[in-house]
C-alpha cells in the first residue's frame, strides 16, 4: 500500500470510529507500529488529526481564529447561548469565559437581569454594555488575539481571588478519554483557574467539538458538572461523556 492510500486509509478509519489505534491499526494492513506512527505524525503536522498516546483522534477543528470560529456552526452556538444565559439566576455571581459561544450568551442575557459577570474576554464585556442591572467585572492581562481573552499572571491571580456560582466554559474539545482541551497553554491554565473558582462548570460546546482534541489538557470532563450541547450533537458521540460522569445539557430543554 503506498503511503498516499495508508493516510486516505487512516482518515477514513478515523471519520469512521472516531479514533485511530495504532497497533490495531498496522496488526490489520500487516506493517509496523512505527510506519502507522510515523503516518500519524505527517498527518498531525498537516493538521488533519490530533495525537494521542496509541494512537490519534479528530482534531478539533475550532482552533480558527476568532473571526473564523464567529462562522462555525453558528446556529448551534445561537441555540447554546440562549440556553445557557437561561441557567444564570438573580443574585450570581458566574464567570463567563471567552469565545464566539460565550458572545452568544452574554447577547441572550435578560436585560432585566441582575446579577455579576466576571469575565476575560473583551468582546463578552461589551456585549453587556448595556444591561444596567448585570455588574460586568472585566479581567486584565495580556490579550491573546486569537480568542480575544486575557491570559497571563495578572488575569490568573485576579481569578483566584474570586469565588463565583457558576463557570460557563469553552473548548475546543471534548472527549471522553483525552478530556476538556483547548490549542493554547495559557489558555488552559485560565481556564483551569475559572473551574477551580467556581462552584459547578457548565462546558459549553457545539457538535464540531463533541469527540475531538486539542494539544492542551484543561480537565478531564469529570471535573465538569455538565456539558450544554445543542439538539444536534449526536447520541453515540455523548455516550462515553455520560458514562465518564458528565451531565448531559440539550439546548431544547432535555
Amino acid at each position: 500500500m503506498l503511503t498516499r492510500q495508508r493516510k486516505q486509509h487512516i482518515l477514513s478509519v478515523l471519520q469512521r470510529d472516531g479514533n485511530v489505534v495504532a497497533k490495531s491499526l498496522s496488526e490489520e494492513l500487516a506493517l509496523s507500529e512505527d510506519t502507522i506512527r510515523r503516518d500519524l505524525r505527517e498527518l498531525a503536522a498537516e493538521g488533519l488529526l490530533q495525537r494521542v498516546h496509541g494512537g490519534a483522534l479528530p482534531v478539533a477543528r475550532a482552533e480558527a481564529d476568532f473571526a473564523g470560529r464567529l462562522q462555525l456552526a453558528t446556529a448551534e452556538k445561537v441555540a447554546i447561548g440562549r440556553a445557557a444565559a437561561r441557567l444564570v439566576r438573580p443574585g450570581q455571581v458566574v464567570f463567563i469565559d471567552g469565545g464566539t459561544t460565550a458572545v452568544q450568551m452574554a447577547r441572550h442575557l435578560p436585560v432585566s437581569l441582575h446579577a455579576t459577570v466576571v469575565t476575560h474576554s473583551p468582546s463578552v464585556a461589551v456585549e453587556l454594555a448595556g444591561h444596567a442591572g448585570i455588574e460586568v467585572v472585566l479581567i486584565g492581562g495580556r490579550l491573546f488575539r486569537h480568542s480575544m481573552v486575557a491570559v497571563g499572571a495578572a488575569a490568573m491571580d485576579a481569578i483566584s481571588r474570586i469565588h463565583a456560582d457558576t463557570c460557563f466554559l469553552g473548548v475546543t474539545g471534548v472527549h471522553a478519554e483525552a478530556g476538556l482541551t483547548t490549542g493554547d497553554v495559557e489558555e488552559a491554565a485560565i481556564k483551569r483557574a475559572l473551574m477551580a473558582a467556581a462552584a459547578e462548570t457548565v462546558v459549553l460546546a457545539s457538535s464540531e467539538k463533541i469527540g475531538a482534541a486539542s494539544a492542551w489538557v484543561i480537565h478531564p470532563v469529570s471535573a465538569a458538572t455538565s456539558l450544554l450541547v445543542s439538539p444536534e450533537a449526536p447520541a453515540a458521540a455523548l455516550a462515553p461523556l455520560r458514562k465518564a460522569g458528565l451531565a448531559i445539557l440539550r439546548s431544547d430543554g432535555g
